[in-house]
């Protein structure tokens, strides 16, 4: 794809997923430096691409570490695509272990990371089952369901709201992560948060399942993670007259109200993810 198209992919949902927009980010960008060594056209184009997606701190993090090392190390860009690829295999691997035979497996909208797991898991021979929920307005929980299926995982899909319904037969939650701030919170589509909460409650075990990249270390100086709002036209074409349409794509999952995340340094506890990636990648403090 041209930098154009993916631009335009990022912008319409064509690209979703927050790993799948950082990689593609990336490689837009990786086109530009092949075009130009200037800094400050090169950080035009990378602050477009920053612009696309409000609540992406994978994009930001990846388009940084090649904007600071596209002189400095060679295929910096490739080195951050490969990052991606070989963080969701530790992923897979991490998170299989907690899947065991005769599990049903809770999870919401549509996760690579996610669905990473599973089918490693499904290829290590474990019998389980998913339950999944359909994830309006875009419906990403198709895209899930339809992966799963394919990879010969028995899926049962349900609406959103019977996601309650559903959950209380789940023995474990596995969701995915759009952003982590420093105090631990993490952002995720919306709708998982009352799927958290009744995990919690029912003490079945929930983790946000991510790469750390996903950390956004603004948050550290007291800025708050933006939550990006959909066009309305995706809820309801045309609604009468006095109804307002909210749209937000994601919300705030609490660090006291789930187990864990894993993720490619391990798993750990939401809030203690900063120190793992100031040890790990202390680029992305700076």
């Amino acid at each position: 794809m041209t930098y154009d198209e993916i631009v335009k992919g990022i912008k319409d949902l064509t690209i979703q997923g927050a790993e799948k927009i950082a990689i593609a980010a990336v490689d837009a960008f990786s086109q530009k430096i092949a075009e130009t060594k200037d800094r400050e056209q090169l950080k035009k184009y990378m602050d477009e691409l920053i612009s696309l997606r409000e609540t992406e701190p994978a994009l930001r993090n990846a388009l940084k570490y090649c904007f600071e090392n596209f002189n400095k190390v060679e295929n910096a860009c490739q080195i951050a695509h490969d990052h991606f690829k070989k963080s969701q295999e530790l992923i897979a691997k991490y998170g299989a272990n907690k899947i065991s035979d005769g599990m049903i497996v809770y999870t919401h909208c549509h996760s690579s990371t996610v669905e990473a797991i599973l089918i490693e898991a499904h290829q290590q021979g474990k019998k389980f089952e998913v339950y999944n929920s359909e994830t309006r307005p875009k419906f990403q929980g198709r895209i899930t369901a339809t992966n799963l299926a394919k990879a010969g995982i028995k899926v049962t899909h349900f609406v959103d709201s019977a996601g309650r319904t559903a959950m209380k037969h789940a023995n474990l939650f596995l969701f995915g992560c759009d952003a982590i701030t420093s105090e631990g919170k993490i952002f995720n589509k919306i709708g998982t948060e009352f799927l958290a909460e009744f995990a919690n409650q029912a003490r079945i075990p929930a983790y946000s399942c991510t790469n750390s990249w996903k950390f956004d270390p603004q948050t550290l100086y007291g800025f708050e993670e933006k939550i990006e709002e959909r066009d309305p036209k995706e809820v309801w074409e045309n609604p009468p007259a006095g109804v307002t349409i909210f749209n937000p794509a994601f919300e705030i999952i609490a660090p006291d109200i789930i187990t864990g995340v894993i993720t490619e340094i391990g798993i750990v506890k939401p809030e203690t993810l900063v120190l793992e990636v100031q040890k790990y990648y202390p680029w992305m403090i700076t």
